[in-house]
């Protein structure tokens, strides 16, 4: 087990080299949403991070009906979902990039597949889905919130080797 997680979150950090051609104009459309807009997405930015959090520790401690728990939620979307307005919706669809709804969408169907293999505690499998939502979250960072890791910027100049 210890392995296998090891090898999947080195996997996430090299894919942070291959995640970031496209930072530029994609970063910026981020800091342009209206305050409330931005004050909820950064609200679910925290929140996912909470899970993300709980549900590796869940996970090495073996607690699986706690990782599917908390995929689930994070499927679901904790806020956004539920708070957003319309005319917020709008605004999200016509300032955020194309690129930034992909990486949700696969970021929310890797935590629905999570909640399955953990409700079925296939062990291997929650690693694995798990890493796949980590490096969602490092190619979302370092393509549209440099402005908030700003290493990510220093990582798109540096070289790196697979």
């Amino acid at each position: 087990m210890n392995r296998f997680l090891i090898k999947t979150l080195l996997s996430a950090v090299v894919c942070v080299s291959l995640a970031t051609e496209a930072i530029g104009s994609e970063n910026t459309a981020v800091t342009k949403l209206s305050p409330k807009l931005k004050s909820l997405l950064n609200s679910e930015m925290q929140a996912i991070r909470g899970g993300m959090q709980s549900m590796f520790q869940a996970y090495i401690s073996g607690q699986y009906q706690e990782v599917a728990k908390t995929a689930r939620q994070i499927k679901q979307s904790y806020i956004i979902k539920r708070n957003i307005t319309p005319e917020q919706r709008q605004e999200l669809m016509s300032k955020l990039p194309k690129g930034f709804f992909e990486t949700d969408q696969a970021f929310h169907k890797y935590a629905g597949m999570l909640a399955h293999v953990a409700e079925e505690q296939h062990q291997e499998l929650i690693g694995f889905y798990l890493s796949k939502m980590t490096e969602a979250c490092v190619s979302c960072h370092s393509r549209f919130a440099t402005h908030k890791f700003p290493d990510f910027k220093q990582a798109k100049g540096a070289e790196h080797h697979h």
